[in-house]
This record gives C-alpha cells, sequence and structure tokens, in this order.
C-alpha cells in the first residue's frame, strides 16, 4: 500500500525540543513526514505566503523569538487561515489551552508530556478539522455568493418591473387618450387634427415596440442564443449611410461630423450587431446634448483592430455612476426627466463582446462624454 506523505512546518526556536520532536517522527512507520524546521513566526508566514510551500499542519511554540504568548497564534491566524495549527508550550495550563482553542487552534501539546501516539493523533485531528473547517468556509463563501446573487437577481426583477411599467405607462397613456379623443369627438375633429393623432398612436406603439425590442434582444445575449453572422463589410459605406438615417432622425437639432480613414473601409463584421452598437451610441449623444450642438463619429484602422469614436458635448456623466452603465437597467443621476431604459449600454457591450471587442467611456459632467469601441477588422472565425 501506498505510505501517505504528511508535510509538517515546525515553528521552533529551541533545537533540543527541535530535536526532540524529529526523533519522534523518526519512530513512524506507517506514514512518511517531510518536515521543515524554522525558528521565527516571520519565517514561517514567509515560507508559507512567499514561497507558496503547502503543508498539512503547523505545529506551532507560542513563545519565539519575534513573537509570544497568544500573540503568536494570532498573528499566525491572521496571515495563515486556512492551514490548520497544533500549539506547543511547555506550561500544563488548562486556561491558556482553552484560549489556543478559542483562538483557532486545532490542539494543544504540553512539550515533556509529547509522546508519538499522542502527536500522530493530534496532527490526523488538525487536518481532519482543518479540512472539514475548510469546506465549511468554502460552503459558506459559495452560500454568501449565491445569497449575492440571488439579492441581485431581486434587484433587477425589481428594477425591471419598475422600468417596464413606467416605460409602458407613458405610452399607454397617450393612446388611450387618443382613442377617447378620436371615439368620442370623431365628428367635431377636421382631417388635419384626426390625423395628428393618429400619427401619436403611431408614435407611442412604435415606442412600446422598441422597450420590447430592446428586452428580447437582452434576453437573447444573456442566454447565449443570439448568432454571430459576420460578412464583408465596407465600413465607410455603412457607417455614412448608419449616421444619414440617425440624422434624419434627429432633424436639425444636432450635426453630426463624420471622417473616416480610407485605408480600412473593409473589414467582416455582424452589420446588424454593429448597427445595434452605433445606433444606440449616436442616439445617447443626440438624446443627452444640447440643442444645435455637434457629435463626432470616426473610426481609424491600427494593424488588424478598427477603432470607433463617438464624442460628444452633451451633460456628461458623473463620476459616481460611470462604474455602473453597462448593467441593466441603471442610469446615471443626472438624466432628470430624459426617457430612457437603462439598457441600450447593456446592449451595445453585449454586442461588442460578441464580436470580441472592447467598449471604453470617458465622460466629464456639462462637458461631454466620449465612447471608444475597438473591433478585430476581421472576424477571428473565419481564421
Amino acid at each position: 500500500m501506498e505510505k501517505i506523505t504528511i508535510h509538517i512546518l515546525l515553528v521552533e526556536d529551541s533545537p533540543t525540543d527541535a530535536s526532540l520532536l524529529k526523533q519522534v517522527f523518526l519512530r513512524a512507520e506507517q506514514q512518511k513526514w517531510q518536515m521543515r524546521h524554522v525558528e521565527r513566526l516571520s519565517e514561517a508566514i514567509d515560507i508559507i505566503t512567499k514561497n507558496q510551500h503547502r503543508f498539512d499542519v503547523v505545529l506551532l511554540d507560542l513563545h519565539l523569538p519575534d513573537s509570544t504568548g497568544l500573540n503568536t497564534l494570532k498573528e499566525y491566524r491572521a496571515a495563515i487561515p486556512d492551514i490548520p495549527v497544533v500549539v506547543l508550550t511547555g506550561l500544563d495550563d488548562e486556561d491558556l489551552a482553552l484560549n489556543a482553542m478559542t483562538e483557532g487552534a486545532q490542539d494543544y501539546l504540553v512539550k515533556d508530556q509529547i509522546t508519538f501516539q499522542r502527536l500522530l493523533r493530534a496532527i490526523r485531528y488538525a487536518i481532519e478539522r482543518g479540512e472539514i473547517l475548510n469546506q465549511l468556509r468554502e460552503s459558506e463563501e459559495r452560500s454568501r455568493l449565491s445569497l449575492e446573487k440571488e439579492q441581485e437577481l431581486n434587484e433587477l426583477k425589481s428594477n425591471f418591473v419598475a422600468m417596464v411599467s413606467h416605460e409602458f405607462r407613458t405610452p399607454m397613456t397617450t393612446i388611450r387618450t387618443a382613442v377617447e379623443i378620436i371615439e368620442y369627438n370623431n365628428h367635431k375633429l377636421t382631417n388635419e387634427r384626426r390625423a395628428k393623432y393618429f400619427d401619436q398612436i403611431q408614435y407611442a406603439i412604435n415606442q412600446m415596440l422598441r422597450l420590447l425590442d430592446e428586452i428580447l434582444f437582452l434576453s437573447r445575449t444573456e442566454a447565449a442564443k443570439l448568432e454571430f453572422n459576420p460578412t464583408p463589410l465596407n465600413l465607410e459605406l455603412f457607417c455614412r449611410e448608419l449616421v444619414e438615417m440617425v440624422q434624419m432622425s434627429a432633424g436639425n437639432q444636432h450635426n453630426i461630423i463624420f471622417s473616416a480613414q480610407e485605408e480600412c473601409i473593409q473589414a467582416e463584421m455582424d452589420e446588424d450587431l454593429l448597427n445595434c452598437i452605433f445606433t444606440n451610441l449616436l442616439s445617447n449623444a443626440i438624446k443627452y446634448s444640447t440643442s444645435q450642438s455637434n457629435i463626432w463619429f470616426d473610426f481609424v484602422c491600427q494593424d488588424d483592430i478598427v477603432i470607433f469614436r463617438i464624442k460628444d458635448q452633451g451633460k456628461g456623466i458623473p463620476l459616481k455612476d460611470q462604474a455602473r452603465l453597462f448593467e441593466s437597467f441603471y442610469r446615471a443621476s443626472n438624466v432628470d426627466k430624459i426617457q430612457g431604459t437603462g439598457l441600450g449600454l447593456a446592449i451595445v457591450k453585449k454586442c461588442v463582446e460578441i464580436h470580441k471587442g472592447e467598449i471604453h467611456l470617458e465622460s466629464q459632467q456639462d462637458v461631454g462624454t466620449t465612447v471608444t469601441v475597438t473591433l478585430p477588422l476581421h472576424s477571428l472565425e473565419s481564421h
């Protein structure tokens, strides 16, 4: 039968006591022992933490040149919480033994009473208890993480319900009001007035459909059901057409200035995901910028990547909010009454990640925001 190797670190400043303990281990026949001996607590901590030596148990004298009494055990446990320790002392003191156990020692041995059987039993029990405690700590950590995850999910659900309730209420109210006016006052309305109410209804319906599309899109990315379909793409042509479409929606309230490096117009990307990324980013730049301000959109190539940049002169984002902007349903604290779902940037980040790219945001409140998106020029899947 293969012998079990037990790795022991002996922390003992007395050469005589250390020699006696080594002689005790030499009597072992069934186990293979590997012992390392140091004289100071600081040496023991350095060996374990810096040199990454793994020991099954530590035999720790409480009275060392650089530490004494229970403080020795406290310092050890603070630095090395996961390796079991058996305390060694020359004093047969029950109070000291109890306090040592309270401070985290697995066992307590009086030096002049040590026999091989006692030492072997103490080491075995210490290792077993240490494994049980480590398992309990790991279980506690898993439970804590599970609880945090559950709390996050509950918060997410609450935010989702609140957001949906708020974002759907306005268009639903618009539709209901317009329908009631048409229903009860149809004979009094001019064709122009009637058409206006129908336009309001259509706009409200489009608002709700857009919200539903965002939710469904995000759910597909979370469930990894969103397909990645890269195709050859003329980047400059794609971006110019996108800018024209967004500019038409914005009217003459904002001016989108586009520029491109012609040397890298050919790319291989998913056009739908790319459209989602930059439609959202340009729409945000417009939404949070003052009227008649400029918005810059450009891209440049460096080796096998393309770097897109969208810069605005808008209200900017408070520093405290910037770390959470890519979370679902999260909105900056200075959005005031500007409508939004808090889904746009979360969706953008998912699309960028699907492309194996990166997104970076820099913003200064009341100055503006710059979003940089870096994507591989060609799909990694095609190589």
